[in-house]
């Protein structure tokens, strides 16, 4: 499964709402490190597909989502729980960083 674009109209449902951990990846069109991370999470998507749910959400059309959680720099990625953060990280990884985060918080 792709990675799914997010608002800040459907952030509750895809997010919070959510009956799997989600990862959240807070970027914008203009972000060269967003872009570079970009094909890490679509892979990861698929591989984690109905385990956790990895979505985007463009900080330029969005920002009340990002605004909620304290976003101050992007890329930022948060991982959800239970419609709660449980942990967040700032900046462009390798797909391995991303995978080894995944495993650990959820």
């Amino acid at each position: 499964m792709a990675t799914v674009a997010v608002t800040d109209a459907t952030f509750d449902a895809e997010v919070r709402n959510s009956d799997i951990p989600v990862m959240v990846d807070f970027w914008a069109e203009w972000c060269g490190p967003c872009k570079q991370i970009g094909p890490a999470l679509e892979e990861l998507s698929a591989e984690y597909e109905g385990k956790v749910k990895i979505v985007k959400v463009n900080v330029d059309e969005n920002p009340n989502s990002a605004a909620a959680v304290g976003v101050r720099s992007i890329p930022a990625l948060f991982m959800f729980k239970n419609g709660e953060v449980v942990s967040n990280k700032v900046g462009a990884a390798p797909k391995s960083a991303f995978e080894g985060w995944i495993k650990e918080t959820v």
